[in-house]
């Protein structure tokens, strides 16, 4: 288990699937937990098991919105260690049929979102040693069907994880990126393929173990968020349940 005590831990999706099991975890290995999300009845219901920290609704496609977040958490935790980006949306779309709307909210979301909040804590970060990690996906680091947008900003989260590590490789802050496979969470359950989709290249993402737990993906980011990984820096991980064995 990772040792978090007197990490101060700002975690992006909090109120739902992967961010609100993150958020749980830091907390149970000792982390003050700052969590932002879009809907305040869920992320109430996330931090009634997160006794130490507190909460926000927060448009992580605002730049400003992101900004204040960070000062927020900051103004009432005293600092931050560590920068959780876990907030994503996933639309599948004919390459054809997407649109200018949706090209911009899957990179806004997915992409811009991470980078204004990273922006915004790395003065906080740098200032305690602390560390980020951006969750991305399996759609960073090869191609999906339907999923243009998508691939588009994960496989730029990946390349903004690397930028950073290497522009801060002589600074008391790590960088890592964490690439999950399927998992079930309310984004799965929301599943809504187009019409007349071709199943067989859906399911070139399937891993052959099938659906994770957030927990199993939580548990990397944990790790790398404490001092247990203090060597690791500039790495991207995949958690896909078996899929890169394939």
């Amino acid at each position: 288990m990772a040792d978090l005590q007197h990490k101060v831990a700002f975690v992006t999706g909090a109120s739902s699937g992967l961010g609100a099991e993150t958020a749980r975890l830091l907390s149970r290995q000792g982390a003050t937990v700052f969590g932002i999300g879009r809907d305040a009845a869920r992320l109430a219901e996330v931090f009634a098991d997160v006794p130490h920290g507190s909460y926000a609704v927060v448009d992580v496609t605002s730049a400003q919105a992101c900004r204040d977040a960070v000062q927020e958490c900051v103004a009432r935790w005293g600092g931050l260690d560590i920068l959780v980006n876990v907030a994503g949306r996933h639309q599948m779309r004919r390459a054809e049929t997407l649109t200018d709307e949706d090209w911009a909210e899957d990179l806004a979301v997915n992409l811009t979102g991470p980078a204004s909040l990273c922006r915004a804590a790395l003065p906080h970060l740098l200032d305690r040693g602390g560390n980020i990690v951006n969750v991305a996906s399996i759609a960073g680091v090869e191609g999906q069907a339907y999923s243009a947008g998508y691939c588009a900003a994960k496989h730029g989260l990946i390349g903004l994880t690397r930028a950073l590590a290497v522009e801060y490789t002589k600074d008391r802050l790590r960088v890592n990126a964490v690439c999950p496979g399927g998992m079930l969470t309310p984004q799965i359950e929301q599943f809504s393929p187009p019409e007349n989709p071709d199943f067989d290249l859906i399911l070139r993402s399937a891993a052959p173990r099938g659906f994770m737990q957030p927990l199993d993906v939580a548990n990397m980011i944990a790790f790398l968020a404490s001092d247990a990984a203090a060597a690791i820096h500039g790495a991207v991980y995949r958690v896909d349940n078996g899929k890169v064995a394939g």
